[in-house]
């Protein structure tokens, strides 16, 4: 630890301290805990409504004894597939408070994806919206261990006075389900809390696995991710200590989805678990994103960085007031240089005292575990490793530790290092390995180096990586290159077949707003980019395009511009 971390501990702050303790038991204990000395803050908003911390943790408590009379026990895996709303997040924390397991997933994921989820994960109990019962009610039979679906209503979260409105507008959109569906709705689960006089809740401990997260699903073979409740309250922990300037109340902007790490760990668990009030966006568009800063003036944002390169192109956002902000987040996929120099730009001239913080990390160890610091940021670096986070550059496939400035493979330990995979120990020991420093380490799969300061540069995933006549190419590289040019907005690169150098490199482009795409632009961006590229990593060919593909979670889809230059070459 001594040789790790705290040689570069002032970056953080002057009285950032190297090792913290712990809250020992369940996430919902500790977000019960933030209830009981803030009662009266405000712990979440949405659409309107406002809820008090002692009100949320009430919900929580009647939500905790339904889950029990219909049946679910310590154990039990429930899938939980909604936006960020009231629904999930109280679901979420009480089965944590009963001892059971959320399986959480997208709303979006298409009918087969409901169905791998549910039978991967032997999930007893489904919680989804009503408009998209329809792919639920397709695959029910084929996934033996469903015993209960619990269907929610957007309307079962609004105020009073929106309920009637909904009804008359979006929620005429939505197919109604027919009486005698074997559903339970989302209001009558909690009404029959009332059935229930009290209950002794069952000891649930740190170590024990509380949720799953999914990853791989762009990548490879996706994978339940198994995270403790230690994982969930380090995390909290460990943020705190970073972000000197939060006080208990302060507004967070939740709009990264609850299915995903970095909005389940950050914007959700931490928040709840420190009083913090959370804005739970259930949508994003670009201008109702906008209009809710506008609105809420918020405190902390956090988003990928396609979010933030949407924000800038958002005419509403152009006289916003971001004064407010203590901290802006961006992680999930790679910031580049000149869209974090084209945010920070922005913030100043809206009135923000704060530049964007990069961070990095997975969901096996729940999101974020190093982040730009507040003090003495470096270009291209994102960052160092949280308090008790460890990192070490490896040979990749080993524990055998490299120089600084030399690239390997990057390795994490710490106390939110998951517990394995679900049901896939041979991919748990090559993910999961101890070291000769008796720890034990994620290996990322991800290139980066260490500088002699600590701090951390991401180089590019190992899997996305390039060989072309021999040579490594770092498709990330290559686009900060291109993202300078001045008609580029965004770029995407990736690797296509060539029956000669194996692979060769092709560009897709979005142009800045007015400008045209021609052979003109073509040929001078060529012209440009051969002054900064070597003659081995240059671009066969240049796509533009109006818009790039993006993932559920809105990272650059590059899986899906490959498998489309694969299905041409056939």
């Amino acid at each position: 630890m001594d040789k790790i971390y705290k040689p570069w501990i002032n970056a953080y702050d002057e009285n950032c301290k190297d090792t913290i303790s712990y809250f020992e038991g369940s996430y919902s204990a500790m977000v019960g805990d933030a209830a009981s000395k803030y009662p009266n803050v405000i712990a979440y908003e949405f659409m309107g409504k406002k809820v008090k911390y002692k009100d949320f943790k009430k919900e929580i408590y009647e939500a905790s004894l339904a889950l029990t009379y219909l049946g679910i026990r310590q154990g039990d895996k429930v899938t939980i597939a909604m936006p960020n709303s009231p629904m999930g997040v109280i679901i979420f924390y009480a089965l944590n408070k009963i001892g059971a397991i959320a399986n959480m997933i997208h709303p979006l994921s298409s009918q087969g994806e409901y169905e791998f989820y549910l039978n991967f994960s032997k999930s007893v109990a489904l919680l989804c919206l009503d408009q998209f019962y329809g792919k639920v009610k397709a695959i029910r039979n084929n996934c033996p261990n469903l015993k209960y679906v619990i269907v929610a209503s957007i309307k079962d979260g609004l105020p009073s006075y929106m309920k009637i409105p909904y009804a008359l507008t979006l929620g005429r959109k939505i197919q109604k389900i027919d009486k005698n569906e074997n559903i339970i709705r989302y209001k009558d689960l909690i009404s029959s809390s009332k059935k229930v006089g009290g209950m002794i809740f069952p000891k649930v401990s740190s170590d024990d696995v509380a949720a799953i997260l999914y990853s791989g699903g762009t990548t490879g073979t996706t994978k339940g991710i198994l995270l403790t409740n230690k994982n969930f309250n380090a995390l909290s922990s460990q943020i705190l200590e970073f972000v000197k300037s939060y006080r208990v109340g302060d507004v967070f902007l939740a709009v990264m989805p609850i299915f995903h790490g970095f909005g389940l760990g950050i914007a959700i668990h931490t928040m709840f678990s420190q009083g913090g009030h959370v804005v739970l966006v259930p949508r994003f568009t670009p201008d109702s994103y906008a209009k809710l800063i506008k609105k809420s003036h918020p405190n902390f944002i956090a988003g990928v960085p396609s979010l933030y390169e949407a924000m800038l192109r958002t005419d509403s956002m152009q006289k916003a007031d971001l004064s407010s902000l203590k901290g802006i987040f961006s992680g999930g996929d790679s910031l580049s240089i000149e869209l974090k120099k084209k945010l920070d730009k922005f913030l100043k001239e809206h009135n923000s005292k704060v530049t964007v913080k990069e961070g990095y990390g997975m969901t096996e160890c729940v999101t974020a575990s190093c982040i730009t610091p507040t003090r003495l940021e470096k270009e291209g670096s994102i960052g160092i490793p949280l308090p008790d986070m460890i990192y070490r550059i490896c040979k990749p496939g080993t524990d055998e530790e490299l120089p600084f400035n030399v690239q390997g493979e990057i390795c994490i330990a710490g106390p939110t290092v998951m517990k394995g995979y679900l049901d896939n120990e041979e991919e748990t020991k090559q993910t999961l390995i101890k070291h000769r420093d008796g720890l034990t380490y994620i290996h990322s799969g991800d290139i980066g180096y260490m500088d002699e300061d600590g701090y951390i540069y991401f180089v590019q995933r190992l899997k996305r990586m390039i060989v072309s006549n021999g040579y490594n190419i770092y498709p990330s590289q290559l686009e900060n290159i291109i993202d300078k040019n001045e008609y580029v907005h965004m770029s995407c690169v990736i690797g296509v077949k060539d029956p000669i150098k194996v692979q060769k490199v092709k560009a897709f482009i979005m142009l800045k707003k007015g400008i045209e795409p021609s052979e003109k632009i073509k040929k001078e961006i060529f012209e440009y980019l051969k002054k900064y590229i070597a003659k081995y990593s240059m671009p066969y060919d240049i796509e533009f395009r109006e818009t790039l593909p993006t993932t559920l979670v809105g990272k650059v889809a590059y899986r899906k511009l490959e498998e489309e230059e694969e299905a041409k070459q056939k």
